[in-house]
């Protein structure tokens, strides 16, 4: 008789990309250490996917999840030069499909759940197929949630206004969403394959037995009434939603690591809050003009600052992997000023493609963060307690420089940008001074606001906290969708 396992199994599915792969770890590690529970997590990669190649500085995890990297997808006889990159991402998860059936198929103890991020809902199907509940992580916030739900069913007339004649756009119970805010979808309002991509996903959303938010009950009580509202998001979807964040990087110590020896010592030699951290993810890049106007910024405003700095790609805003550049006699790479690195030795240090964000965050000099605003780095910045100034580049970044900066308060940003769309040096200067000294009044009604919401997100992972009781609900589920199939082997 076979013996049935006493453990609760669950598998996940990452994305391609470091800022699906982070949170879907963390997860799972919650999972792992808090409910005791067995956990696969299946990592979609592409051939030019750094996520395998990063995972050594997420070595922590390994001991506690068994972590699948799927054999990567060539879908470049499919791709045009016009396709959008979500559009990329979703034929990129299709055609893993028969790689993950053909993997879960083989895991023991069957799993009790599946759990994929936003673009892995087509692997519902194969959870129906095995009898595994079904959960959506959306590892953004919940007011793109909100967005991604109703748009399936949005108003026309509201939809064609925003995305022509540049209105706000509705969202029943939400924030409406400002154009310069937008995301791709009304970026691109004639790209027929990326609006059926966005309808698809919203609509296979609907249909998850719960949809995880890497958020929490006091960042968005307004957005996660709506959802759960039945005349208003509820209408579109009756999915119970789980606020279970903020889930992030746990901080830990980096060893043997240029980065270490260079980033983060010279942190340690800095005054309290003194230091502005600059850095654009793992992925975003900026034009050559940009660097430079951005280069000189920094060194206007006198301001001490570790700058994290990639090569320019004048065509993209979220090139991942870049040549090795030429560098001027005093180390400063081509594409930055002459001499830059010299004039700014004594406030400023550039640390060139990667630094241990998560512990420079964590580091009691930063005082302030030059960020893209991807999810995942505005996480880390509100559980540090540190301020943000927004420079938002693709996806839904608008979105989440909006929430921070207008709706809480707790970050900075420019509108004054060039006609030819580069924020110039002054205005960089400016902005930079505005948050990083301490007597201005704006900068201290920031920090005043993002240590509140650090005080909430803590509370809210704690036990008895909003999030630690969402994550409970959710493993008690799966432990009874293990119950199912304990049953099931029983008849069999």
């Amino acid at each position: 008789m076979e013996v049935v396992p006493t453990k609760t199994h669950i598998a996940l599915l990452a994305s391609p990309g470091m800022g699906h792969l982070i949170p879907v770890l963390e997860l799972g590690r919650r999972f792992a250490v808090h409910h005791r529970f067995l956990v696969t997590i299946f990592v979609v990669t592409t051939d030019a996917s750094a996520a395998q190649s990063q995972l050594p500085h997420y070595s922590s995890y390994q001991d506690l999840l068994d972590i699948v990297f799927l054999p990567p997808v060539d879908i470049s006889h499919l791709v045009t030069d016009s396709m959008s990159i979500v559009s990329q991402l979703v034929l990129i998860m299709r055609h893993a499909m028969p790689i993950l059936c053909a993997e879960v198929a083989r895991l023991k103890p069957s799993p009790s759940a599946l759990v994929v991020d936003l673009f892995g809902t087509e692997a519902f199907e194969i959870a129906d197929d095995f009898g595994m509940l079904k959960y959506m992580f959306n590892t953004s916030n919940a007011w793109f949630l909100a967005l991604s739900l109703y748009y399936p069913h949005q108003d026309e007339t509201n939809r064609r206004d925003h995305a022509y004649l540049h209105k706000p756009l509705y969202i029943p119970g939400c924030a409406t969403l400002e154009y310069e805010d937008t995301v791709d979808m009304y970026l691109l309002p004639d790209d027929r394959v990326l609006h059926d991509d966005y309808v698809k996903i919203g609509l296979d959303m609907a249909k998850a037995d719960g949809i995880l938010v890497n958020s929490w009950e006091y960042l968005e009580p307004k957005t996660l009434k709506a959802l759960r509202d039945p005349n208003l998001l509820g209408r579109f979807s009756s999915v119970p939603v789980y606020p279970v964040g903020p889930l992030i990087r746990p901080v830990k110590q980096v060893e043997n690591s240029i980065s270490r020896s260079t980033a983060l010592d010279c942190l340690d030699l800095q005054p309290t809050g003194s230091v502005l951290y600059v850095s654009f993810g793992s992925g975003g890049t900026l034009s050559a003009d940009q660097l430079t106007e951005l280069a000189w910024g920094l060194e206007l405003s006198q301001q001490r600052f570790v700058w994290v700095v990639r090569p320019p790609i004048e065509s993209s805003s979220f090139g991942s992997y870049f040549r090795q550049d030429k560098r001027t006699e005093d180390g400063t790479p081509d594409y930055l000023p002459d001499g830059f690195v010299s004039r700014t030795r004594e406030v400023g240090l550039v640390v060139e493609m990667w630094a241990p964000q998560t512990e420079v965050l964590a580091h009691e000099s930063v005082g302030a963060f030059l960020s893209h605003c991807g999810w995942n780095s505005t996480l880390e910045s509100v559980i540090n307690g540190v301020p943000m100034i927004c420079w938002p580049l693709y996806a839904e970044q608008g979105m989440n420089t909006a929430m921070l900066s207008d709706h809480l308060g707790v970050a900075t940003r420019s509108r004054e940008v060039g006609p030819d769309g580069v924020v110039s040096r002054e205005v960089i200067e400016k902005t930079i001074r505005r948050v990083m000294e301490q007597d201005e009044e704006h900068g201290k009604l920031v920090k005043a606001k993002v240590l509140d919401l650090e005080h909430s997100a803590k509370v809210a992972l704690a036990k008895g906290g909003s999030s630690h009781g969402s994550l409970e609900l959710v493993a008690k589920k799966c432990q009874t969708g293990l119950t199912s199939l304990r049953e099931r082997a029983r008849g069999a």
